[in-house]
C-alpha cells in the first residue's frame, strides 16, 4: 500500500507541513508495510481553474499524475473560516479519477480542531467516490499548538493518530481489489 499524506495549504508560516511531518514520522514508525509520503501542494504551482499559463498546466497534469500513485490519502488540513483552504479546494478541482474507489482519512487542526473543514471535504470526497475513516484526528489551536501557532501535539492524540492509520489502510486494502 501507498498511502499521500497530503498537505492543503501553501502560506508562509503554515503548520501544515509540520503536522504532515508528525503524522509521516508515526506512519513509519508503525513499520506495517506500508509507505508513506508527503505531497506538499507548495511544491505544485497550480493555476486558478480555468486561468493560467501553459507551463503552469503542465503543473496540473505534474499533480494529476503524483496523486494517482497511491492507494489512499491522510489529509492535513486547516480550518479558514469554517472552511478548508481555498487553494486546496482548487486543487481537488483538477482531479477526479485519480481519487476513485480510493479511501481518505483527515487529520484537521483549527479552533474546533478542523472539524468543520473536514466535514465539508467529505463531501467533496464523496463525489470523487471516495470512502472516508469514521476516525478523524483533531487537533485543537488552544491545546496541541504553543501560543496557538506552535505544534505541539499532546500525546492522547497518538491513539487517534493509530486508529485512523489502521482504517485507512484497511480500506486501501480492501479498496484495491476493485480498481
Amino acid at each position: 500500500m501507498k498511502i499521500g499524506i497530503l498537505t492543503t495549504t501553501v502560506r508562509e508560516g503554515r503548520n501544515n507541513l509540520k503536522v504532515a511531518k508528525w503524522v509521516l514520522e508515526n506512519g513509519l514508525k508503525r513499520n506495517d508495510g506500508t509507505t508513506y509520503e508527503i505531497v506538499d501542494l507548495k511544491d505544485f504551482d497550480l493555476p486558478i481553474m480555468g486561468l493560467g499559463t501553459s507551463e503552469q498546466f503542465l503543473e496540473v497534469s505534474r499533480w494529476q499524475e503524483k496523486i494517482a500513485e497511491f492507494d489512499g490519502y491522510i489529509i492535513i488540513t486547516a480550518e479558514y473560516n469554517h472552511a478548508p483552504s481555498g487553494v486546496f479546494k482548487n486543487a481537488l478541482d483538477f482531479l477526479k479519477p485519480q481519487f476513485a474507489d480510493k479511501v481518505a482519512s483527515f487529520v484537521g487542526y483549527g479552533g474546533v480542531g478542523g472539524a468543520r473543514a473536514i466535514e465539508q471535504l467529505k463531501l467533496v470526497f464523496s463525489e470523487y467516490q471516495v470512502a472516508t475513516t469514521q476516525r478523524q484526528v483533531n487537533l485543537m489551536l488552544m491545546v496541541d499548538f504553543i501560543n496557538m501557532s506552535e505544534f505541539a501535539p499532546k500525546d492522547y492524540q497518538l491513539d487517534s493518530l493509530e486508529e485512523l492509520f489502521v482504517q485507512t489502510n484497511k480500506w486501501a486494502k480492501a479498496l484495491k481489489t476493485i480498481r
